[in-house]
């Protein structure tokens, strides 16, 4: 059974208003338990009101959202509880830190969860470790740390309640490459441990291409291309015509085969796989005789 699945979804700002607009059109997608999503797509093609769909933030003009098969919007359901299991961490979720402390930063969602103390210091203490913040921040200010800095916590805040799926809206907007490899790392290895199922929003197409394992692309409300990466980033002349990207390894190889190098029928996506083929594909040469 999918952990999320969406049927017929759909979803109009503005409803009989001269400013009416369709922002999600009928999408259907199921995302399997344990899988990195990736999702992209140009600005207003629909993917930041779809992710927040998926906790409730926001209520279908039409459709359903279902959580572990429970429609979240039916008669008697708890969106409250939702909102525990499918955990949504902004754009620039700094801005939300308000508590005294770091650590009560962090702990304010699992108090909220109606957690035991202890069982919200095992959750802080977690949470901590996955974003890589040390012990001797939880007594400072939210206020005193670096950017990069208050950007872990407050994705720490969001894993503290240790969500079955944790949907990250450009986490590393604003950061230098440095703080992002950081934070990315974090949550590839937060999601190797933990197994759970993780939705990344990014318009890296470099850190889409090395981190996840299915790639999502909207275009005008609607879903455009649900599969696996390297399948997406084949098409890359359709994804250039949405004003849309590709990993730049993917287009020089493309750029390769248009002028007759046949180095690979799927393009790498990252330069180590990229680096491999080009080794194979000379190594293939030099045994036909022809390098």
């Amino acid at each position: 059974m999918s952990v999320v699945k969406v049927e017929s979804l759909s979803h109009v700002y503005g409803k009989g208003t001269p400013f009416e607009k369709t922002a999600v059109d009928g999408v259907d997608l199921e995302i399997q338990q344990g899988e990195f999503v990736g999702v992209i797509g140009h600005t207003g093609s629909g993917k930041s009101t779809l992710i927040q769909h998926l906790n409730g933030l926001l209520k279908p003009t039409q459709g359903r959202v279902l959580i572990n098969g429970k429609d979240i919007w039916a008669k008697g359901a708890d969106i409250r509880r939702t909102r525990f299991e499918v955990g949504l961490v902004f754009q620039y979720p700094e801005y939300q830190l308000f508590e005294e402390t770091v650590y009560k930063d962090i702990a304010f969602g699992p108090r909220n969860m109606g957690l035991r103390e202890e069982e919200i210091r095992d959750a802080v203490a977690d949470a901590v470790r996955f974003v890589g913040l040390k012990a001797k921040h939880m007594e400072r200010s939210p206020f005193e740390l670096s950017g990069g800095q208050k950007r872990r916590v407050a994705i720490a805040g969001v894993i503290a309640m240790r969500p079955q799926v944790l949907i990250l809206d450009e986490p590393t907007a604003g950061l230098d490459p440095k703080g992002r490899d950081m934070i990315l790392e974090q949550i590839k290895r937060y999601h190797e441990q933990t197994g759970s199922t993780v939705l990344l929003v990014s318009h890296s197409m470099e850190d889409i291409a090395r981190y996840t394992t299915k790639l999502l692309v909207m275009n005008h409300g609607r879903i455009f291309a649900y599969d696996e990466p390297q399948n997406v980033f084949a098409r890359a002349d359709e994804l250039i015509a949405l004003g849309l990207d590709v990993p730049q390894v993917t287009h020089v190889f493309s750029l390769l085969r248009q002028r007759g190098y046949e180095i690979a029928s799927k393009p790498p996506l990252t330069v180590e796989e990229a680096s491999e083929e080009i080794l194979r594909y000379l190594m293939r040469r030099k045994g036909n005789g022809t390098c």
